[in-house]
């Protein structure tokens, strides 16, 4: 599905806009940027989304808006990321379309379970590690979480909070099929490299994972 998820957050932008995060976060090889902008407006999030889904079409990428399903319609966005106080996902899918990609945060193996029986095209795990970029959601799941999830669910794991470049791999190696990041490319002076290395990274640990796996068949 994706290899690296780049979530937007304008307090860590170091003045950028939303707009130059996404277009360096897929230049330097994000497969998906989500738009988040809590505090905004309807308006304010539709200005940004339009333009970030233009840029995304152009470089074949996808584009994901967090919680506002009215944007990610409005936008024509890929799809949209739901948490689990947000719309449900029945009504979020009817109001979209079947076509549109939602995502569910979770942090069981129940939750989990759920969004994939309602249609969920995949799940967002976390916080994996501590993180002070959504205070709000629970702390230091662990690996052992995505383990978990990984062995439940049969759809993708998008796993999130605290991840960089020092645990990646390691997220990767647990079971997640992606990692998605917040500080470890928006907050970086250089958002292109530091996309372009995190991917590179996920990459060599599925290459070492694929490895691994063929040479324990051959025992």
């Amino acid at each position: 599905m994706f290899d690296l998820y780049v979530v937007t957050d304008l307090s860590l932008s170091k003045g950028r806009s939303n707009v130059e995060i996404a277009k360096l976060a897929y230049e330097g090889g994000a497969d998906v940027v989500q738009l988040r902008m809590k505090n905004a407006t309807k308006d304010e999030m539709l200005t940004d989304a339009l333009k970030i889904k233009e840029i995304a079409d152009d470089m074949s990428k996808f584009f994901i808006v967090n919680d506002n399903i009215e944007v990610a319609k409005e936008s024509e966005a890929d799809g949209v990321h739901l948490g689990q106080s947000d719309m449900p996902l029945a009504e979020a899918t009817e109001f979209l379309g079947h076509d549109k990609i939602i995502g569910i945060s979770v942090t069981t193996v129940e939750q989990a379970l759920e969004a994939q029986a309602g249609g969920a095209a995949y799940v967002g795990v976390g916080s994996i590690f501590n993180t002070s970029t959504k205070p709000d959601a629970a702390q230091s799941l662990g690996l052992d979480a995505i383990y978990r999830i990984h062995q439940a669910v049969d759809i993708p794991i998008v796993a999130i909070g605290g991840i960089n470049q020092g645990n990646i791999q390691s997220v990767i190696r647990a079971g997640a099929d992606c990692a998605a990041v917040v500080s470890a490319v928006v907050a970086q002076d250089d958002v292109r490299k530091a996309a372009h290395d995190l991917r590179d990274l996920i990459i060599k640990a599925r290459l070492r994972l694929a490895k691994s796996l063929t040479q324990d068949s051959c025992l």
